[in-house]
């Protein structure tokens, strides 16, 4: 095949023994995957993959910039980073130390006297940055978005889902024996006998088997409704009255609560309860356990090493540790990470491809439009709204109009997990802040080299990082159908969430508020379940399926964002010369870009994971799932009844 240069997409991808018809994931990107086998630093390998780790290497260089810098100012930006940088690629000093950091945070835990000093200790191990119990955050009201307000949640598990400790499936077991294994292990390291070790152990299993037991399900959590449950403190401590509430959030730092939010009034009931249930030497395991797996990767080579054993490579797959470089810049991104980003921006971001991508974004919110007053399912009050919701999106692009300040932060090149600390502290309070604030509409929940996007219900905005407005996503010198169908559709997706099962609950204010009718929202949801139950059939690996209500919302915003971004891809040529390059439509193009973003392999281990706890599908059902519903592919494709992708059109899925 002859190759035309520079138009998004490498014709060596492909692997042409598959059929396009049969398989889109495998025809699209197999001549990659030959050639990019997973490194032994990964757990999978994709674009978003390869971008990551090209803008970490991007970051580092940043980073030994600052670093030799020695008249950086104190408690400048540039002295952070530096400060951070050398404490943590200092791992002789890391070595040497060993568990010393955290002795004094564990003999607190030794030494409290009665079940009243649990929630004292939850306090102080909490403004650390150290889970267990419950969770607490502070961000909007979901009905009342002009406010911020506390959020109490489910926490306190060691293992990635509740799943893991209560299912008798194969990797449910064998991940448990590891775990176990795992405890052990880590005890020992702190100088424990076999005895103890087992008596510890024992004891953490009990706590976080109940804390599990009580846990809602991952597809329990997707209802919003369930999880919205505002509380007086009088109320909360009646229903869970074994937490002194009073005490904890005074000693966190709130003298006033006004109303909060639990997300799961059972669970905080029963961990009420486990307070009196548990023994006291019982919870100290518990809560020395959390303290020293929360250090793990801050502490000496022996440490990192037995987390890494365990999390990455059981849980995963990994077979071996990225260089200490990219686990400290990594920190850096995400402790200073506007500091960091704003050094990176200047560097790095392309402001002409900003402006093009917002070309781009106003066609799909133009196309978005007519599909919306085109549906035929819709009532036109509820039409009316979802064109309000669609008129009222905002966007950000790039990075943040106002830069988060870090005066007041304490940074010092004396130890690694100490500026974890101290680092977790200011932003614990400038957390406590928020309630005393109206939201901050400025601010960001991604740094700029993120490779991610993502939607905001409350804030009803798409935010698109510096870090994915770059090739293979988005290249201003590509081909339009490649863009189009590459970060096009990742637009799309994000728009599309605010119209999902769980976004269109939303009201174009960013209100969770009902505005649609009850014909129409039952409309949605039968054209919801063909989704769901399309995904069910996907069998993963082994006997696992795909779980359609787990993964539900983000394949509505595959389909919908794929579906949006083709109708403005083609709004986009009106006028323009229809061009065949390397033998592809521009129809068929456009399908390669978004086939090549979504390109990617992973590690049998992490699949598993990812089946049980991540709202994604795997990439494959990604590619395959959306396009096999879309006539635009079956027509772009020529695929045809027999094909693997063929779908009779009463069965092909589509709501926006």
């Amino acid at each position: 095949m002859k190759t035309t240069k520079n138009w998004g997409f490498d014709v060596r991808d492909l692997d042409t023994n598959v059929r396009p018809t049969d398989d889109f994931f495998h025809y699209s990107s197999g001549g990659w995957i030959k050639r990019n086998p997973i490194p032994a630093t990964e757990a999978m390998w994709g674009s978003f993959s390869v971008l990551r780790q090209d803008n970490r290497k991007k970051l580092k260089i940043i980073v030994e910039e600052v670093s030799r810098d020695k008249n950086a100012k104190a408690g400048s930006e540039e002295q952070m980073v530096r400060d951070i940088y050398a404490t943590g690629m200092d791992t002789s000093k890391r070595d040497r130390d060993g568990a010393d950091p955290i002795m004094p945070i564990l003999e607190k835990i030794r030494t409290i006297k009665k079940t009243g000093d649990i929630i004292p200790l939850m306090a102080y191990l909490h403004k650390l940055g150290f889970g267990g119990l419950f969770g607490f955050m502070i961000d909007q009201d979901e009905r009342h978005n002009e406010k911020n307000i506390i959020y109490l949640g489910q926490s306190g598990l060691s293992l990635p889902d509740r799943d893991y400790y209560l299912k008798d499936d194969e990797d449910s077991k064998r991940v448990r024996v590891e775990y176990r294994t795992h405890v052990i292990a880590m005890f020992k390291l702190l100088g424990k006998t076999p005895k103890e070790c087992a008596i510890l152990l024992e004891a953490i299993m009990r706590i976080e088997t109940e804390l599990a037991k009580a846990s809602m399900t991952r597809v329990e959590l997707r209802d919003i409704e369930k999880q919205y449950n505002r509380r007086t403190l009088a109320k909360l401590a009646k229903e869970a009255p074994g937490i002194d509430w009073q005490k904890y959030f005074r000693l966190v730092g709130i003298s006033n609560t006004g109303e909060l939010i639990v997300n799961q009034p059972m669970f905080m009931k029963r961990a009420g309860e486990l307070i009196t249930e548990v023994s006291l030497d019982e919870w100290k395991a518990y809560f020395t356990w959390h303290v020293v797996s929360g250090s793990a990767n801050f502490l000496g080579k022996l440490f990192v090493n037995e987390h890494f054993k365990f999390y990455s490579t059981v849980l995963s797959g990994v077979k071996k540790q990225r260089p200490e470089w990219e686990k400290t810049v990594a920190f850096i991104d995400g402790t200073v990470g506007e500091a960091l980003g704003k050094l990176y921006v200047k560097k790095h971001f392309d402001h002409e491809s900003k402006k093009k991508i917002n070309e781009l974004v106003d066609n799909l919110f133009a196309a978005y439009r007519e599909h919306i007053e085109a549906v035929d399912w819709m009532s036109p009050r509820t039409k009316k709204l979802a064109l309000k919701k669609l008129a009222a999106f905002k966007r950000k692009l790039g990075y943040p109009d106002k830069w988060k300040g870090y005066k007041g932060l304490t940074v010092r090149p004396d130890s690694y997990i100490e500026n974890y600390w101290r680092v977790h502290e200011f932003e614990w309070k400038r957390e406590l802040r928020k309630l005393k604030k109206k939201p901050d509409l400025m601010e960001w929940h991604m740094t700029p080299p993120t490779v991610n996007a993502y939607f905001n219900p409350v804030m009803n905005e798409i935010v698109f990082p510096a870090g994915v407005m770059q090739p293979p996503f988005f290249d201003a010198e590509a081909d339009d159908a490649v863009n189009y169908g590459a970060i096009g559709s990742v637009i799309g997706h994000e728009i599309t969430h605010g119209f999902d099962d769980q976004g269109r609950q939303f009201d174009g204010t960013g209100n969770f508020k009902n505005w649609w009718t009850d014909e129409d929202k039952k409309k949605f949801e039968e054209k919801a379940k063909v989704i769901e139950e399309q995904f069910n059939g996907y069998t993963a690996i082994d006997n696992m399926k795909v779980n359609g209500a787990l993964t539900l919302g983000e394949n509505i915003a595959d389909l919908g964002g794929l579906t949006i971004a083709f109708t403005a891809f083609k709004k986009s040529q009106e006028g323009k010369d229809r061009k065949i390059l390397d033998g592809f439509t521009p129809e068929q193009r456009f399908f390669l870009g978004y086939a090549m973003t979504e390109r990617e392999q992973i590690r049998p281990e992490l699949l598993k994971k990812i089946i049980v706890t991540d709202p994604h599908s795997p990439s494959i059902f990604r590619v395959n799932g959306p396009l096999s519903n879309m006539p635009e592919f079956i027509e772009a494709w020529g695929v045809k009844k027999g094909d693997k992708l063929y779908r009779k059109p009463e069965d092909r899925a589509k709501i926006w």
